[in-house]
């Protein structure tokens, strides 16, 4: 270029909004002297001049950021991120259209002065074409994959696709270039990042393909624009985030890289580069470049946009003056009206309106009859007592109106949940009904989403049996990540992964969050559960703990997914996610134990997993000038389908599955680069030899379904389906097919589900291994929670688009039953319960209340131990308030073990804990819940703790010893205890107080701290909970009540304890419908205190009340309700009855 560049001062943004927000889009006016910045918060701001004086800003729809911004002479279009629509806005802000599609858009192209069409790209593999003036869509038409990037050259419209080719097509009607010329290109093995032309040049970048694995290519391709045909690319090492074509050269191009360097090179003369580093604290978020390249500018993630200039003074941004500065429109001051008691109403006006309004309702439609049923009148008793206080009318409620409470009717609700507590709702089908029949199109019922509802009792009430009547769990969906649900199935089921994950528990495994530690817990868990629900809190957090470290975003759930994401693309990068570290985290290397029957046991051998998964062979590559050979060893986990070109109507043998998964394991790649012999820059070849011996015993395959092109192979034909029980593989050597073949039975399968109206889901489809015996059809569909038994047919059946494949698994035959697993070991390390875990650093030893079990103290069958968890709260309850008053509980409060103690419960030393952890979490704590914790800040960091504090693994599988040790476990409340810790104990297993001493005539079940006052003498709980006081007030009340039965006054006792609660509880409460066992309640004679003469103070009530309007009306002052507690303060001398 004529003149370098320099760096002048930066424009900050931090004074819009009050924060810094990161600059997510840049773009020069073409005819004033503006920058457009776009901002994270989905704001578009104009700042005037390179001083950057801020001009209007205003909102381009949603709350997300600005994903791309276009200027023209009067106008300026621009999108955001939350994808609500593309809009055309006046430089003052005023919107002049809004286009807003059934999909969400992906991005569009600019649109010169002399173009008629604007093309916008959505997720629906569609190019809609748009008016520029109106916004009207003109055309819609179908494009072979998804369009990541849109540029308009000439009298034609150049596209990148997420697929890596670039494509030429004419502007009118967005189909391919007619005339005979080339219209596409394979630029990058996967999608394209930027593209730019000038003059006769094409210059793009994109992602390129490294082990399977996507990373940013570092090359610029260049392309000729006339024949499509390839130029000397453009190197840069740094990795190109951004292009610009200079406007002002014909082929000279800016490359920028994340981290702030920029070249200024010459396609045409490479020897021509200009390099500049900017000085910048974070990364590039965002660049553009002006229309007579005077002006660069780099938007970062501090907000703050950096400009160089080629000019020495405060020349404009185009190098004129141009058109005046656009200010933001003012509404036009309201006319002063004189108001007097003469002045009519019709005076203050009315707006325009083109259409008749609603309120025009012809008279003959309009009904004259009084609306039914009439308000309520208020009872003459009422009206009689009222009195007036500054317009408001009150008066006391009668005795004979008490109890009577005025509710709004309201419907019941479609797809309410069902409930233990409510009665089955009548028109509810059954899961094996007929109503489960379909139509043509429509999501079969057992297939659909499904939620778990949350009555006033909690997520405990919901009706999970009705969903499942099999031998075989569920998992719940209420947590972030569930939507891994289905892998985790597909997992426990395939029988060699499940017998390593079940031996990898019983390792002494370093790592804090291990994948494969958390798939053996829940793998333990399924076993022991036999069709009771289950969930994968544990592991679903530790996918969302290493998905961060590993800066793996595309797969953490952030509960908030709106229809148009991809689950199919989601749940296969996951799945690559969870194998590459169970891989990892199982090796034991050089100690790993040999699987096969055939390993050669003079070499070590290698992961447990990619001994199951593992596809070992040699990557052969040729060069195709001077024919050398190089090899290079090549082992991966899972093979990504890739589908053909559509078949030819005149081909006799269309592709099954076992040649499709063939075709995809020993593709030839080809890829250009310099010969490190013949030193040219050759096209190479590249082959797979893998022999049919080293093909796995485990076989996964991502589907890779991803347009309606590659779903055309699974779907269903007249007479037969794509996908067969069993398919029959060989390996390739030499390029070479090998003469002996294997069989793979299919196991299981992810398949996505999508719905019309619906989100869509993931669900998965097994073959059952324990159900392969029982004469019936062995497959299952796991739909979360709902588990269906059905045939083979429906199983491998895909009848049309919303039941996509996504993951699919199969068997070796010849394999099945030979894996050796005599070297694993299933059991737990019995010593973990008699050596210190802890890793506080400044533990205080005052405060170490366990004693460890001596040898001859392990645990055995029947074993009687007393337990008691506190938990802190790690993400707050989100409820939806409706307009009608009620509420819905979309995902309710997430809470996490905090502190658990095990104590003795019988012998000498009965009482006497052994076990008392705190529990280390690396989470962000929302509330540590204190006042029923008794956890502090710093209680839990093993910096600060002077407890001891243990990791979560360590502590579950202290548990887990417990369970298989055949203990029998006595608490209060322990349901909710356990199915918060994530591990299933047996019904038989398990002794609960608060089941002990209830009466089922009763719905009110007692708390620990009442029943510890009325039959143990004792007041617990008085400022704080203590895990050791509460388990072993616990183990003493089920002593009590042995001592009860053997007196056989046990029932006559249970009475006595309801009646003394009613008559220190119900009495000052009047009358409600349920109290929960977590309430508390005090007798002793500081229970009721007065605060005054005229008041009575209750104090630390934690029940959930449905108060009578009776009881509140004339007797209570105020109803303060905070943290679960109720305050009620009377102001009647009377106490009420």
């Amino acid at each position: 270029m004529a003149n370098s560049y320099r760096s002048i001062s930066p424009i900050g943004t931090s004074s819009l909004g009050g924060f810094v927000q990161p600059i997510t889009a840049l773009s020069f006016d073409p005819v004033s002297d503006i920058l457009w910045a776009g901002l994270d918060s989905g704001t578009l701001a104009a700042y005037f001049g390179s001083r950057g004086i801020r001009g209007p800003a205003f909102r381009v729809g949603g709350n997300l950021s600005v994903k791309k911004i276009t200027s023209g002479d009067n106008t300026v279009q621009a999108f955001g991120e939350a994808s609500d629509g593309l809009g055309s806005w006046s430089k003052g802000g005023v919107n002049k259209w809004f286009f807003r599609p059934d999909t969400n858009i992906v991005t569009f192209s600019n649109a010169p002065s002399s173009s008629h069409a604007l093309a916008v790209s959505l997720t629906g593999s569609e190019l809609a074409l748009l008016s520029p003036v109106t916004g009207a869509c003109t055309r819609k038409v179908s494009t072979t994959s998804l369009l990541t990037q849109l540029e308009l050259s000439h009298s034609m419209l150049l596209s990148g696709s997420s697929d890596g080719y670039l494509r030429v097509h004419d502007i009118r009607t967005g189909m391919g270039r007619s005339g005979g010329a080339q219209n596409f290109v394979k630029a990058h093995s996967r999608s394209v990042q930027g593209l730019q032309t000038v003059g006769n040049f094409i210059f793009s970048i994109g992602m390129g393909e490294r082990q399977t694995r996507p990373f940013p290519d570092p090359l610029v391709k260049v392309y000729d624009i006339r024949t499509m045909t390839p130029l000397p690319p453009i190197a840069f090492s740094a990795g190109p985030a951004f292009i610009h074509a200079i406007p002002t050269r014909t082929s000279s191009l800016v490359v920028v890289s994340n981290q702030g360097l920029i070249n200024v090179v010459d396609a045409s003369n490479s020897a021509s580069n200009e390099f500049y580093q900017l000085d910048i604290p974070t990364c590039i978020t965002s660049s553009a470049i002006s229309l007579n390249a005077a002006y660069l500018a780099f938007g970062d993630a501090d907000g703050t946009i950096h400009l160089l200039s080629q000019t020495d003074d405060n020349t404009p941004f185009n190098g004129f003056e141009g058109q005046p500065v656009p200010w933001a429109d003012t509404a036009s001051p309201l006319p002063e009206i004189e108001w007097t008691k003469s002045t009519p109403l019709n005076s203050i006006g009315m707006p325009y309106f083109d259409n008749q309004l609603l309120s025009a309702w012809p008279t003959n439609l309009s009904s004259r009859t009084q609306g039914w049923p009439p308000p309520q009148k208020i009872p003459p008793q009422i009206l009689a007592t009222m009195k007036f206080n500054e317009n408001i009318a009150y008066a006391t409620l009668p005795k004979e109106l008490r109890g009577r409470r005025n509710l709004a009717n309201s419907e019941p609700r479609k797809g309410a949940g069902r409930f233990r507590s409510g009665k089955p709702t009548v028109d509810e089908p059954e899961p094996d009904s007929a109503t489960f029949d379909h139509g043509d199109g429509e999501v079969p019922r057992i297939y659909r989403r499904v939620e778990i509802e949350y009555s006033k009792f909690g997520v405990e009430d919901f009706d999970f049996g009705f969903y499942n009547t099999t031998d075989f769990s569920g998992l719940e969906t209420h947590i972030l990540n569930s939507y891994t649900n289905s892998v985790v199935q597909v997992m426990h089921y395939i029988m060699p992964i499940r017998q390593l994950a079940k031996a990898h528990i019983t390792d002494n495994c370093p790592r804090e969050h291990c994948l494969l530690c958390e798939l053996g817990f829940i793998s333990r868990m399924l076993e022991d559960a036999r069709g009771t629900n289950c969930q994968a809190s544990n592991f679903c957090k530790t996918v969302g703990v290493l998905a961060l470290a590993s800066n793996a975003i595309e797969i953490i759930d952030y509960g908030r997914e709106g229809k148009g994401i991809d689950y199919v693309q989601k749940i296969q990068t996951f799945h690559r996610f969870l194998v590459d570290h169970m891989s990892s985290e199982g090796n034991y290397f050089p100690n790993n134990p040999f699987l096969q029957p055939t390993s050669s046991r003079s070499i070590p051998a290698a992961s447990p997993i990619t001994q199951l998964l593992g596809i070992d062979g040699v990557n052969h590559i040729i060069c195709s000038a001077c024919k050398r050979v190089r090899d290079k060893h090549n082992l991966t986990h899972i093979v990504d389908l890739v589908y053909p070109k559509k078949a030819l109507a005149s081909d006799q043998h269309p592709l099954n599955l076992a040649g499709l998964v063939r075709s995809s394991l020993f593709r030839q790649i080809t890829h250009k680069a310099v010969c490190p012999s013949c030193k040219h820059f050759s096209t190479f070849i590249t082959r797979r030899s893998t022999s049919t011996r080293q093909l796995p015993p485990i076989l996964a395959v991502n589907a890779s379904v991803h347009n309606d092109e590659s779903f055309s192979f699974w779907q269903d034909g007249r007479n037969s389906n794509f996908i067969q029980p069993r398919i029959s593989l060989r390996g390739q050597v030499g390029g070479i097919d090998d003469e002996e073949s294997v069989a793979y039975d299919i196991r299981a399968m992810v398949a996505k589900i999508s719905g019309k109206e619906d989100k869509s889901h993931l669900v998965a489809i097994v073959k059952v291994p324990e159900a392969e015996q029982s004469g019936s059809s062995p497959w299952f569909l796991f739909n979360d929670f709902v588990v269906k038994n059905i045939s083979q047919e429906e199983a491998l059946s895909f009848p049309d688009r919303w039941k996509c494949p996504a993951i699919v698994y199969f068997e070796r035959v010849d394999l099945q039953g030979a894996l050796n697993f005599s070297d694993l070991n299933y059991q737990l390390d019995s010593s973990i319960l008699s050596r210190d875990t802890s890793i506080a650093i400044n533990r205080d030893p005052t405060l170490i209340k366990h004693e460890f079990l001596s040898p001859n103290e392990l645990p055995t069958i029947g074993t009687l131990v007393a337990i008691d968890a506190e938990f802190v709260s790690m993400q707050q309850e989100e409820t939806e308030f409706r307009s009608d008053g009620t509420k819905k509980v979309l995902r309710p409060a997430r809470l996490s073990l905090a502190r658990v103690s095990v104590l003795r419960g019988k012998g000498p030393r009965e009482g006497v804990p052994f076990i008392d952890d705190h529990i280390h979490t690396s989470e962000v704590i929302v509330d540590y819940l204190t006042e029923f914790s008794g956890i502090k800040f710093g209680d839990l960091d093993p910096l600060h703790s002077k407890y001891t504090l243990t990791p979560l693994k360590l502590v579950y599988k202290k548990l887990r010893l417990l369970v298989d040790s055949g203990c029998i476990f006595v608490g209060h409340g322990l349901s909710k205890d356990f199915r918060i810790i994530n591990i299933y104990v047996p019904p038989e297993q398990v002794i609960d107080t608060v089941d002990l001493y209830f009466m089922k005539s009763r719905q009110r079940r007692l708390s620990l701290r009442f029943l510890s006052w009325y039959i143990l003498g004792e007041h617990i709980q008085t400022e704080t909970h203590d895990s050791i006081e509460d388990a072993r007030s616990a183990l003493r009340l089920y002593n009590a009540y042995h001592d009860f039965e053997a007196d056989d006054i046990f029932d006559q006792k249970l009475e006595e304890i309801y009646r003394e609660g009613r008559q220190y509880v119900c009495r000052f409460l009047g009358s409600f419908t349920y109290v929960s066992h977590s309430s508390s309640c005090c007798r002793d004679s500081n229970r009721l205190r007065l605060l005054t003469q005229k008041g009575v103070y209750l104090p630390y009530l934690r029940i959930p009340l449905l108060i009578p309007l009776s009881l509140i009306q004339g007797k209570f002052k105020s109803l303060v309700l905070y943290n679960s507690v109720v305050k009620l303060c009377i102001i009647s001398n009377q106490v009420p009855n």
